[in-house]
């Protein structure tokens, strides 16, 4: 399958919603998240106010134009700590794909295309949180040398220097 990507913009901000509320890893047979998870503070900060200074991201679409996936990297602050936060300084990685098109190359795309970005804009490092058992999550972002440093709640923190 082939897929465009593209700059997320405030214009993509209620895709971005709906892949934050994708991201949230939910072990099969559970019952997936409610939208409404997605007000409390420590959820709504990772796309409130998108296109803030620092922040990148890109969507994919597919050959139809259809928003498919994205992955973002954003800049947290100790009072405002995100789940993967390893300083001020280290933009934490968030990425979610629509179940039917995991497993196509598209994790590996945006990956490749963000750390590149964050590279040229001189950024030394990438974390990110990720559920333990969202096994296909571990396996790319380790291709990535993302390497566990903590555990926040159920999530492992991993961070990768770029």
């Amino acid at each position: 399958m082939n897929y465009t990507l593209h700059k997320a913009t405030q214009a993509d901000t209620a895709f971005l919603w709906d892949m934050l509320l994708e991201s949230l890893y939910v072990q099969e047979g559970q019952k997936p998240f409610d939208r409404s998870i997605l007000q409390e503070p420590f959820m709504a900060k990772y796309v409130e106010g998108w296109g803030r200074s620092g922040d990148v991201g890109y969507i994919a679409r597919n050959e139809n134009g259809i928003a498919v996936g994205s992955i973002t990297a954003r800049l947290y602050t100790e009072a405002n700590k995100g789940f993967g936060y390893v300083g001020d300084d280290v933009p934490e990685l968030g990425m979610a794909i629509l179940a039917e098109h995991r497993g196509k190359g598209l994790g590996k795309l945006l990956m490749e295309t963000l750390i590149a970005e964050l590279r040229i804009n001189g950024v030394g490092k990438l974390s990110l949180s990720v559920d333990p058992s969202n096994e296909a999550a571990v396996i790319l972002y380790t291709r990535y040398g993302f390497k566990e440093i903590g555990v926040v709640g159920t999530s492992i923190a991993m961070v990768t220097e770029l």
